[in-house]
């Protein structure tokens, strides 16, 4: 598999595992907007990613990775803001799995970004 179907695959797969974790949290106003920014950045971070792949110059392409990068940081913000603020053991494993996943794919991501300006 090569590098790009791997990172769709990891990004898509984040998602997905993003929406199930916040399935697990309390319905409460503070976690209602928390999840409701959590799922909007991360999707729209796959979504770039893969709108990036059909982009039609370099300019366009790095302008969709530098967005899925910023998604991908905001994705790591609410995750660490969910783990500062939770106040019993809701699934921390899936929790340290999804923060340690966003800074991995950020680092990804960024490395793109970086070598596409170039």
């Amino acid at each position: 598999m090569n590098i790009e179907n791997e990172l769709s695959r990891r990004l898509f797969n984040f998602a997905i595992r993003v929406i199930k974790y916040l399935r697990t949290l309390p319905n409460s106003a503070e976690y209602s907007i928390i999840k409701y920014q959590l799922i909007k950045s991360a999707t729209s971070s796959g979504a770039n990613y893969k709108e990036a792949q059909s982009g039609y110059s370099r300019a366009d392409f790095n302008h969709k990775v530098n967005t899925a990068l910023k998604e991908m940081s905001e994705s790591n913000y609410w995750l660490n803001i969910i783990e500062g603020i939770i106040e019993i053991n809701n699934n921390s494993d899936e929790l340290d799995f999804l923060i340690n996943e966003s800074s991995e794919l950020e680092k990804i991501l960024g490395k793109i970004s970086f070598k596409t300006k170039k």
